[in-house]
Parts: structure tokens; C-alpha cells; sequence
């Protein structure tokens, strides 16, 4: 494929991105203590947290993984989104005034004080981990455009992209994250609504004709309900598949852990100026989000139109031999050009093997590629760079959160909780930088290893985030809502809750093996688990992790603390009566 990266597209990428960098530059001197670097000095307003938590939550996940999803299916994951508001609610009554009143910059610094230090560093750890995933899976999202596009080796883009993150989240801290965030909030909303309006006036017919075909193939429907009465009148609930009630689930649960336990969140309720504005940055947030995620799921739709049309015949089956070149590659198989002829001509042994793997490829497995393919093909000079910088300020925004909620983790939670109590202001700000340097390092890392996979990125990110979540909104609820839940209930549940949990995980495990190529280790691994582990492998499917794992700790704690609450109650009551 032949891309249009004019004069004026290099123009619009380079002045954002000098434009953003210098936001973080801006800021140097304000980010240079400890106050500034993770809490922005508690002074913000409201409108801009609130923009700076929709464009987290805005990543290249949702720019390109959601049309994606749609391109290829239809629009169940939509469901997701649906379910934000209420765990917004959840979040303005409960969450935003427990941390506002801690003073506490740590999101787990409350775990520690009904649970003990286990218990910070339970949730802790996990949060880490679920950010080393975030960041992989944004930056490989972020990357494919430029690959596409550029033509360009998938893993240097994200070694660039890693680097160019971490520095500006080293440079900028807390408060320059945020105003960035609330600008690249603005350019990501232009560059999606824009190019869904040139997408649709592209389609013979115009947006009605769309519309009209994207319904008849069923492309907006939610997905099957998922529950309902049997013959014999008994209720019942298909947990193993994505239903809209197992989306749903997973989506509330999902979002009361991001709205009540993240990090990432929790510093944005710090650093607005008041209570009052730190719930108006809460709704702006949860709501923008819905609206624009339709944005993007009906980008998908009209692609679906666009590429299935008799007027672009050439498009899809170029997007098909992109997807199988690069898969090529990765199995270590690169183009071979006929001698004398330059690079305009495959040999002919290499085309036929493209050409195969390609043939082999439907909708799901090119549905990422479809949108950014789009971005280098159709849109006129200028809009090309915007979109590419938008997917660009998606993925700085969330990797830069990612990387600074976790060097304050790492300094509060553990530097400043272990290594040095009495640590100076100078010690801790070489920690956050340090921990910058270094989750930038793992992140990236983690991108490298994801441009082996062959399923859609949204799914490998949700199933990721489920587990490695590990329940632990659970345990955060249980200190909420029990006051008489000590430790030993906690713990329990807990390690129950991590049973569950790793039950839950094990058909996604063997499914991943299975995926490998036949005949190899990995493949036989799997064939191997799942003969031996017939009959007792978890029928739900993988959404329901997070569901279960924070139900089950919730639960278990509760029943504990209420059946040791009453071993004390009896045993007081005896000796009362002995007396």
C-alpha cells in the first residue's frame, strides 16, 4: 500500500507532538517535589481531571480496538460503556469522598489501615501488573498505524514510542500529565468525529444508505440477553459466553475497580481544587465517554459498509496481505524482492505463500488493521496527520498516567513504606524518576511481546485486566461496607478469591496454548492440560473473572467476619451466664 503522509500530515503531527512535549517542559519546575510530581499541588479544576480521566480511559484501545470489535462483529461491546455511569455513581456517592477526606495520595494506604500492610501490597502489586498490560497493549495499538502507514518495523515504532513516553512522563510529573491529557481530550473527539464524517459521505449513498446496510447485517445488535426462564420456569444465566449480561457484569465490575481502587483515578480526585469540582470532573468524565465510544463502534460499523462495498474491491484484500505480511514476519519470514526489479517486486515463491496466509484471514483477524488502512489510504492531506496524531495523544495519555500512578506506588507503597521512612524530598524524587525509567522499560516490553498476537487486542487487554485485576475491588468493598471484617476474614477471602480466580484462568491458558502452532511444545502443553483437566475446567467465560473474583473475596469476608462476629457474641454470652 501506497500512503498520502503528506508535507502538511508531517506539519499537524509534528506541531502536536512539539505541542504536548512542551506542556511537559512547561510544568518542569512545578512537577520538582513530591506534592507537585503526584498530586498537581490539590488545585486543579475540575473540568480538567474530569478530561484528563476521559482521555485515560480513551487509549488506543478504544481508537482502534472498538472499531475493530465492530468491523468484525457487532456492537456487544458497546455494552461496556453502558455500564460507566452507574459505576459513576457509585464513585461520586462513595469512592471521590473517602480519598478526598484521606489526605492519602496511595489508593491503598486504606487497605493498610483496616487489613494490614498484606493487604496494601496485595492490591499494590496487582494494580502494577494490570498497568504493565495497559501500557503494552496501548502502545502496540498505537504502533500499528505507523506500521501501516509507514511501512515502518512494528517493534522499532514502539521502541521509539516507549522512549518518547517515559521521557515526557520523567519530565512533566502529575500536573503535566493532566493538561495534556484535557488537550488531547479535544484533538481525540475532532479526529474521531471528523473522520466518521468522511467515512460516511464516502459510502455510496450517504449515511442513511449505511446505516441501512450495517442494520441489515445485524451489525448493531448488543448481543443475546443471556437470561431468562427455562421450560420448567427456572431462572437461569448463560455465563459462558459475552451475552449483554455478562458484558454488563464485567463492565460495572471492571469500572467500580477503576473508579474506586486505581491509582490512576484516585489522583485525579486528589488533585482537583475542591470536592464540588472533583464530582463535576467524575460526571464529565462518565459520561463523555458513552456517547463518544459510540463514535468509534459506528467508525467500525461504516468501515465494515465501506470495505464490503462494490466500490472499493481493491481495499480489503490489501488489508488482508498487510496483516499476513506481518505475520510472516513475525514467524521470521520477510518480503523477497526480485533482483534488479528494487522493492516493487515479490519473488514469486514469496507472493504465493502471501497471497495463501492471506486467503486464510477473516474479518476478526484484520479487524485492528481495518481503521488505521483507512487513516493512510483515504483521508485527504492534513486529516491523515491529525488522525495519526490523535491515536498518538490516546496512547501518551494513558501510557504517561500509567507510568507516574506507578512510580507513586512504587515510592509510597514501597520505597517510602520499607526501604526509607525518614526519606528526603530529594530521595523520593530520584525513586519516581527511577520508577519511571523502569515501568517504561516493562511496558514497552510487554508491547513487544503483544505484536505475536493473533486475536483482537481488546480482547487479549479485557481478559488481562480481569485477571490480573485479581478481585481486588473486593477486598476494598469488604473494608468499605464490614466494619466488623478483621484480618482473618480478609485474608480468607482473599485466598479464596485467588482460587477462584486462578480456576477461572486456566481455560484461557489452555486455549492460548491450543492457539499455537500444531506440533509444538507450547500446543502440546495445552492438548495435554486439557485431556487430564477434562470435567473440571471453569465453563464461564472469561469476563466473568473479575465478577467472581471480587464477589467471591466480598462474600467469603463478609460470611467470616459475621460467623466469628457471632463465635464472640456466643462466647460472651456464656461466660456472662457462667458469671
Amino acid at each position: 500500500m501506497t500512503s498520502h503522509f503528506t508535507q502538511y500530515d508531517w506539519m499537524v503531527l509534528i506541531a502536536y507532538f512539539v505541542g504536548t512535549m512542551s506542556i511537559g517542559f512547561y510544568f518542569w519546575r512545578k512537577s520538582r517535589s513530591i506534592e507537585g510530581f503526584t498530586a498537581a499541588g490539590r488545585s486543579l479544576p475540575g473540568w480538567v481531571c474530569g478530561l484528563s480521566i476521559f482521555a485515560t480511559y480513551l487509549s488506543s484501545i478504544s481508537y482502534l480496538a472498538l472499531p475493530g470489535k465492530s468491523f468484525a462483529g457487532d456492537w456487544n461491546a458497546f455494552v461496556f460503556s453502558l455500564s460507566i455511569p452507574i459505576a459513576t455513581w457509585f464513585a461520586v456517592r462513595w469512592f471521590l469522598p473517602y480519598y478526598r477526606a484521606s489526605g492519602e495520595v496511595s489508593a491503598y494506604a486504606m487497605l493498610e489501615h483496616r487489613f494490614g500492610v498484606w493487604a496494601r501490597l496485595y492490591a499494590s502489586v496487582f494494580y502494577l501488573l494490570t498497568q504493565i498490560a495497559r501500557m503494552g497493549v496501548v502502545m502496540y495499538l498505537m504502533a500499528l498505524p505507523m506500521a501501516v502507514i509507514f511501512g515502518w518495523d512494528i517493534r522499532v515504532v514502539i521502541l521509539v514510542t516507549g522512549v518518547s513516553v517515559t521521557i515526557y512522563s520523567f519530565v512533566g510529573g502529575i500536573i503535566a500529565v493532566i493538561w495534556a491529557d484535557a488537550v488531547q481530550a479535544i484533538v481525540l473527539m475532532a479526529g474521531a468525529v471528523i473522520c466518521l464524517a468522511v467515512m460516511m459521505l464516502g459510502v455510496e449513498g450517504g449515511p442513511v444508505s449505511a446505516i441501512r446496510e450495517a442494520a441489515d447485517a445485524g451489525k448493531f445488535s448488543l448481543g443475546a440477553f443471556g437470561a431468562g426462564a427455562a421450560p420448567n420456569g427456572v431462572l437461569w444465566f448463560d455465563a459462558s459466553s459475552a451475552t449483554f449480561m455478562v458484558v454488563l457484569l464485567y463492565g460495572l465490575f471492571i469500572n467500580l475497580q477503576n473508579f474506586g481502587i486505581d491509582q490512576s483515578f484516585i489522583q485525579r480526585y486528589i488533585a482537583s481544587g475542591s470536592d464540588a469540582e472533583a464530582r463535576r470532573g467524575l460526571w464529565l468524565a462518565g459520561w463523555l465517554y458513552v456517547p463518544i465510544s459510540a463514535v468509534f463502534f459506528l467508525i467500525g460499523t461504516t468501515l465494515f459498509v465501506y470495505y464490503h462495498s462494490d466500490r472499493h474491491p481493491e481495499d480489503l484484500p490489501e488489508v488482508r496481505r498487510l496483516v499476513a505480511q506481518q505475520r510472516l514476519m513475525q514467524q521470521g519470514v520477510y518480503p523477497e524482492y526480485d533482483e534488479g526489479s528494487g522493492e516493487t517486486r515479490l519473488t514469486p515463491a514469496y507472493a504465493k505463500r502471501l497471497e495463501s496466509a492471506a486467503a486464510d484471514l477473516d474479518d476478526t483477524a484484520i479487524g485492528d488493521r481495518v481503521f488505521p488502512h483507512f487513516i493512510a489510504k483515504h483521508l485527504p492531506p492534513g486529516l491523515t496527520g491529525l488522525l495519526v496524531a490523535a491515536v498518538f495523544a490516546a496512547a501518551m495519555s494513558t501510557v504517561s498516567t500509567s507510568l507516574n500512578s506507578s512510580a507513586t506506588l512504587i515510592m509510597t507503597d514501597y520505597y517510602r513504606r520499607f526501604v526509607n521512612r525518614d526519606a528526603t524530598e530529594r530521595q523520593c524524587m530520584l525513586t519516581l524518576y527511577l520508577s519511571t525509567i523502569v515501568w517504561g522499560i516493562l511496558g514497552t516490553g510487554m508491547a513487544l511481546l503483544l505484536v505475536r498476537l493473533t486475536e483482537s487486542a481488546l480482547d487479549i487487554w479485557w481478559t488481562l485486566s480481569g485477571i490480573f485485576g485479581g478481585g481486588m475491588c473486593g477486598l476494598f468493598l469488604l473494608g468499605m461496607i464490614s466494619r466488623k471484617a478483621k484480618n482473618p476474614a480478609a485474608v480468607t477471602g482473599v485466598l479464596v478469591g485467588i482460587l477462584a480466580i486462578l480456576w477461572l484462568t486456566i481455560p484461557n491458558a489452555v486455549d492460548f496454548l491450543l492457539k499455537q502452532p500444531d506440533g509444538g511444545g507450547a500446543h502440546r502443553l495445552g492438548l495435554s492440560l486439557q485431556e487430564s483437566m477434562a470435567g473440571w475446567l471453569s465453563p464461564f467465560h472469561a469476563f466473568m473473572i473479575p465478577v467472581f473474583g471480587t464477589l467471591t473475596i466480598l462474600l467469603v469476608g463478609l460470611l467470616v467476619s459475621s460467623f466469628a462476629s457471632s463465635l464472640v457474641s456466643s462466647f460472651a454470652s456464656n461466660k456472662s451466664t457462667q458469671k
